[in-house]
């Protein structure tokens, strides 16, 4: 997937992120803010900051958060809000996970809340956010993991493509531990929990065609016990995912 893709797929998309209500809400959210709250950081980064929510968390408790995205709009989107709610500490900059435009050991903290699964190389954006992330510094990566069972995992990587184009893949525990090991972390948390999707939104968020729309109905109508009892899928299309929160350290 290119970088300009998703940059022009999420474009016309950036309103609804900015007030998504599964963005800009979560238990996630409330450890991100506690990992900062009165420890004074210094310049933190938002990677992959979508609609800002991250950003907007992270201002009052640090001098500087720098919101990354690789889709301008996004970051209109983000410095309209920011502006909006009085949050004059908050900058913006345009640029891919795989090739920050940063020098190393540049931010107190690095986080990255739900945009993994759309880079085109995970590894290669974890090992740019080592880079840029100070020797004493930590980080947290945040966003939905696949299940173990093979059957599920190929199930929720189908349904999330027909959703939303620009999808690469949900990784799974196991894939997460070994990237960020890989990429010089050392994993100090990880946690997860379960995330509601109420379908409606969830597709109307991404824009999904009506003919995609219909697939994935047909699919979930159509799932075997097993994908249909681990996502606990409703009548009305509305589902569960798993969301895993790592905080790590450089090694």
């Amino acid at each position: 997937m290119t970088q300009p893709f998703v940059a022009r797929h999420y474009g016309e998309r950036a309103q609804d992120y900015v007030a998504s209500a599964v963005h800009s809400q979560g238990q996630d959210l409330d450890l991100i803010e506690r990992s900062v709250a009165g420890r004074g950081l210094r310049r933190v980064l938002d990677l992959g900051c979508g609609g800002g929510h991250v950003s907007y968390r992270l201002a009052p408790h640090v001098q500087e958060v720098v919101a990354c995205d690789v889709t301008p709009a996004m970051l209109d989107a983000v410095a309209q809000e920011a502006g909006r709610c009085g949050l004059s500490n908050i900058s913006t900059v345009q640029a891919p996970a795989e090739n920050l435009p940063f020098a190393a050991g540049t931010f107190d903290a690095v986080f990255c809340r739900f945009t993994t699964h759309h880079w085109a190389n995970a590894l290669a954006g974890l090992i740019q956010a080592r880079r840029v992330l100070a020797p004493d510094g930590v980080a947290v990566f945040i966003d939905v993991t696949a299940p173990s069972s093979a059957l599920c995992d190929s199930w929720l990587q189908t349904l999330e493509l027909l959703r939303d184009l620009s999808h690469v893949r949900d990784y799974s525990m196991a894939e997460w531990t070994a990237m960020l090991g890989q990429a010089g972390f050392v994993v100090r948390s990880m946690q997860t929990h379960r995330l509601p999707m109420v379908f409606e939104s969830w597709v109307a968020r991404t824009k999904t065609s009506p003919t995609c729309v219909a697939a994935i109905r047909a699919l979930q109508q159509s799932a075997p016990e097993e994908v249909t009892r681990f996502f606990e899928m409703a009548a009305d299309g509305s589902f569960m995912l798993d969301v895993s929160s790592f905080e790590v350290t450089a090694s």
